[in-house]
Order: C-alpha cells, then sequence, then structure tokens
C-alpha cells in the first residue's frame, strides 16, 4: 500500500502543502477551522507523519529518555508516571531505563541514549559520586536535568524535595507524639536521597534533644526486607527506641512487619515513619505515617527546566536552577497523636 502524502491531504482538505505541513506540526497560525479541515481530510486518507523524516528536518526527535536507580522501587514507578504524563501534554515521547542501583549500567543506559538522539535526559543518579562522571558528560552533550537525587559538583539543572525540611516535619511530629529516643533506619549513604535524610533527621532531633544511639543507626538498602532485618535486630538488642524514622516506605513496611511478628505495637509501644507515600503505604496495617512528594509538580517542572534548556543555545544558557519543593506530611496511624 502506497504511503499517503502531505500534497494528497492538501488536495483533500483544499489548502495548500504549507497549511498542511503548519497544521500536523503544530507550528504557524493557523485558524481552528483549517486546522479542523486539514487533520479531518488526514483522518481520511489514513495519513500519518513520517517521524524520522521530521526529525531530520526539525533537528529533534520529540523523545525524551529517562534513567531510574530501580524501576521495581514504586516510588520511582510513579515518578516515571508522573513524567510521561507531563511529556505527553508537551507532545513528547518517554524513552525508560533502569539503571538497576549500578553506576556501570546507568552509564551505559546514558550513552544509549545519546545514541538514540533523544532531545533531552532526565535522570535520578544512583549513586552520589560514582555517577557524577556519567552525568556530566551526557550533560555536556544534551539538555540534562536530575531529579529526586543528585550529584554533587555537576552543572546540570536539578529538582526534587528539601529532604532536611521533610525530617524537620517528621521528627517535630514523633516529639509531639513523646518520642524522646529514635532510630534510623536507611540504605547506605551514597545517594542524595538518604544522605540528606539522614542529616535533618541528626539536625533535628539534636535540636529537640531526642536521644539517637550510635548502634540504632542501621543503614542497608531500599527494601522491606531490609526494613524486616533492621527491625528484627533493635528489638534483639534491647528493644526499639520510642520512634524508627525511615529512609523509604519499602524500609518502613518492613519494619512494620517486623514489629508485628515480635509483638511490638505500633504505634503504642514504638512509632514508624517512612518517606514517599507510595501506594501500599495507607494499605499496611498499620496505615504508614509518612512524607508525601508532590511527585506532578516534580515532574512538570523537570519538563519546563528540561524545554527551557534545549530552547536555549548552550553559550546563552545562565547558572543552573536548583530547585526544592516542599513536601508534606501524612499522618496516619503508625504515629501517635501528640502526648
Amino acid at each position: 500500500m502506497q504511503r499517503v502524502t502531505i500534497a494528497q491531504v492538501a488536495e483533500r482538505a483544499g489548502v495548500s502543502t504549507a497549511t498542511v505541513s503548519r497544521v500536523l506540526s503544530g507550528r504557524g497560525p493557523v485558524s481552528a477551522a483549517v486546522q479542523r479541515k486539514v487533520r479531518a481530510a488526514a483522518d481520511e486518507l489514513g495519513y500519518q507523519v513520517n517521524s524520522i523524516a521530521r526529525a531530520l528536518r526539525n533537528s529533534r526527535t520529540d523523545t525524551v529518555g529517562m534513567v531510574v536507580p530501580s524501576i521495581s522501587n514504586p516510588f520511582f514507578t510513579s515518578l516515571v508516571e508522573s513524567v510521561e504524563h507531563a511529556l505527553g501534554r508537551e507532545g513528547k515521547e518517554l524513552l525508560l531505563c533502569d539503571a538497576r542501583s549500578d553506576p556501570e549500567v546507568e552509564a551505559r543506559r546514558l550513552a544509549t541514549l545519546v545514541a538514540r538522539n533523544v532531545d533531552g535526559i532526565i535522570v535520578s543518579p544512583s549513586h552520589g559520586t560514582l555517577s557524577g562522571a556519567a552525568v556530566q558528560e551526557t550533560a555536556d552533550r544534551l539538555p540534562l536535568v536530575q531529579l529526586d537525587r543528585f550529584v554533587g559538583g555537576t552543572s546540570t539543572d536539578w529538582v526534587g524535595v528539601d529532604d532536611v525540611a521533610a525530617m524537620r516535619q517528621v521528627m517535630d511530629h514523633l516529639h509531639a507524639g513523646g518520642a524522646r529516643s529514635a532510630a534510623f533506619v536507611g540504605s547506605l549513604l551514597t545517594n542524595s536521597s538518604t544522605e540528606q535524610r539522614f542529616a535533618g533527621f541528626r539536625r533535628r532531633a539534636d535540636d529537640l534533644g531526642i536521644a539517637v544511639a550510635p548502634e540504632q543507626v542501621l543503614l542497608g538498602d531500599y527494601s522491606v526486607e531490609w526494613g524486616e532485618t533492621a527491625a528484627a535486630r533493635l528489638i534483639a538488642e534491647g528493644g526499639p527506641p520510642d520512634a524508627i524514622v525511615c529512609a523509604d516506605d519499602l524500609i518502613a513496611l518492613g519494619v512494620t512487619r517486623a514489629c508485628r511478628a515480635h509483638g511490638v505495637d505500633v504505634p503504642g509501644r514504638v512509632q514508624v515513619t517512612g518517606y514517599d507515600n507510595i501506594e501500599f503505604a495507607r494499605l499496611s496495617e498499620p496505615a504508614l505515617t509518612t512524607v508525601d512528594q508532590p511527585r506532578e509538580r516534580i515532574a512538570a517542572e523537570a519538563v519546563r527546566l528540561l524545554a527551557a534548556a534545549a530552547g536555549a543555545a548552550r553559550e546563552e544558557r545562565g547558572p543552573s536552577a536548583h530547585i526544592s519543593l516542599v513536601p508534606s506530611l501524612v499522618v496516619r496511624d503508625s504515629t501517635r497523636a501528640d502526648a
């Protein structure tokens, strides 16, 4: 079957080929009536845009690459969905890559996206230092925005939440509920998310006089299994403190599960908090108090920053943007009301 051409669409609609091109590309002033006529003609004839030819003409592919540490983590799954929706509103498609929490895999994924001529890349780096070289090398070649996590010392835009402010909310709430001692359970301090959350935890604990014993800072990975292991260790070694602050919801779900298994009441004996507000947080038993990240706003800002970077010549770009959004605390049943 022979491919339908713009000329045939123009003939059917009774307009010039230039008008058809403006309508289908979304560029240039065309009345609403003419747009309807052209699109109707294109639909009737089964015209399809030649995306390869258009990319060659416009020097863009209308595709954006995204690399996340782990697509199996529900937070990143929902973040990807938010980014895809934001890109869709701009008429762009998403190419997704999973770094498997490995900086070497991440570097290969970034190189692959560059080779596929994406218009830009959104990345949540898997490592706070080891991801740096590949992220900067990629940013030197095309527009790049870091999302949620970031690598310091790189000249790229970043958008995420203020983790320190979030931990201030968490600790103030726990203190109001009677907590005078606390443990922190997170991943190893190899990414900005855990680093910032732990720093905010320690700072506010000191301010409020909440005791944090060295052996009650437990660092592993972002998983339910690690949460169970860490909680079991706290229970076995003299019992848990008044509160267990977790660096993400997966860990917190593991903590509450282990507490149930060992007969430790949550929140009566120990208060537990998470971070990210994934869907499972409200479905857990008890429902989890957690920090809600405004994913839709984060995604929208990332797409906006990427478009701004793509639209500016490299020599015209100003200093890198660092957009830190304020998260909110969602209080549920795993913590207590004011004591």
